[in-house]
């Protein structure tokens, strides 16, 4: 019999998914905190406390 048992994919799905998963957590958490990033982030954050009737004003 071959040594691709069912425990041995299983174990191997699971960790591939856990450095996948991790990856693509690193990448979001990188991008979010990158420099060229924070000015938009900074106005988006704002934009709930904007005026609607005068959008210029700052909060």
């Amino acid at each position: 019999m071959s040594g691709l048992t069912y425990e041995t994919v299983s174990q191997f799905a699971q960790q591939g998914g856990l450095i996948y998963f991790g990856a693509i957590f690193a990448a979001g958490v990188l991008y979010a905190l990158w420099p060229k990033n924070r000015e938009a982030f900074r106005r988006l954050a704002h934009l709930p406390l904007q005026d609607h009737e005068n959008p210029d004003v700052e909060a």
